[in-house]
């Protein structure tokens, strides 16, 4: 490569979108597609469940082709708003979409086998489930790979984010590479109790894995709508950083409750003296600042004065 050539890729690759034209920067289109599809997915079987009926829980139920889709869907588009907040890269466009395809598949997959009537996880009763419920563990190491990319990217480059917005996407995309990896030990540990016999979706006496793998696993989008809000809102710098701030360690102190519920054999709400103190506390640290910007929209709406462009 020339030095021109190799000046010019370099400057490409230092360049910064525009801030709030995310939406215009075609690296994460693959992502926001494919996830605005699985979203409506999950709202599809919603439906489906609401006139089918059947259990809520089980092994074989409409909740988790509901669930993974939306939630599957919200992820992908969180990851291709990310991808927009950074730099380019020249092998960007093709990892979103190799990113989007597997969570399609891996989704697909549970999908699938739901309306096979078996169950998605844990399922080794034969060669084709056993092959499936692998390759969907294979795509979801795949993700979490990409997801762990993204982050490193994020904290070490620039963004196109305010600070306030930067620490919500920081915050939001730690936890979510923390609830990969525990959705990664929740298959693990299910592994091994199915080869003792025991109960593969549970943990000790009566702890529940998948609670802390998806208690906070959307915290890469409620932090981000509290930053958007806050500064829709017209509240300053200063104080829309304290909000974001306040509530990334109520979100820390939520995952610690619900690990801490799960390592000690406990249900969900079924918590000792000291994890009731820290739910409460926790809960209270995402409620105030909600409920501080809630009110500073509502504030704004009924002033009359014009509300100001909110930095994405």
């Amino acid at each position: 490569m020339t030095a021109p050539a190799a000046d010019r890729e370099t400057a490409q690759a230092n360049r910064l979108p525009p801030a709030g034209d995310w939406w215009r920067d075609q690296r994460g289109w693959p992502l926001i597609f494919w996830g605005l599809l699985l979203v409506a997915s999950g709202l599809l079987h919603l439906a489906i469940w609401g006139m089918a009926g059947g259990p809520w829980e089980g092994p074989v139920t409409w909740r988790k082709p509901i669930l993974f889709g939306i939630s599957g869907g919200l992820t992908s588009l969180s990851m291709g708003w990310v991808w927009g907040q950074l730099p380019a890269w020249r092998l960007d466009r093709r990892l979103a979409w190799a990113t989007a395809i597997a969570l399609v598949v891996e989704v697909g997959l549970i999908d699938l086998q739901c309306w096979r009537g078996v169950p998605s996880h844990f399922n080794r009763s034969t060669s084709l489930d056993s092959f499936l419920y692998d390759a969907m563990g294979l795509l979801i190491l795949w993700v979490t790979g990409v997801i762990i990319y993204l982050t490193i990217r994020f904290f070490l480059g620039p963004t196109a984010c305010s600070p306030d917005m930067r620490l919500a996407v920081q915050a939001g995309l730690i936890y979510l590479v923390i609830s990969c990896l525990l959705g990664i030990w929740v298959g693990l540990n299910g592994d091994l109790r199915m080869q003792a016999g025991l109960e593969p979706e549970q943990f000790g006496k009566a702890g529940v894995p998948k609670f802390p793998h998806g208690v906070v696993i959307h915290a890469l989008q409620w932090l981000p709508m509290l930053a958007w809000g806050a500064s829709r809102a017209g509240f300053r710098p200063t104080t829309r950083l304290r909000l974001v701030s306040v509530a990334g360690r109520a979100s820390g102190l939520l995952l610690i409750y619900a690990l801490g519920e799960t390592l000690l054999g406990r249900a969900r709400f079924d918590p000792p003296a000291g994890l009731t103190a820290l739910l409460v506390v926790a809960v209270a640290g995402l409620v105030l600042p909600a409920g501080i910007v809630a009110f500073g929209l509502i504030r704004q709406l009924f002033s009359g004065s014009p509300t100001p462009s909110a930095p994405s």
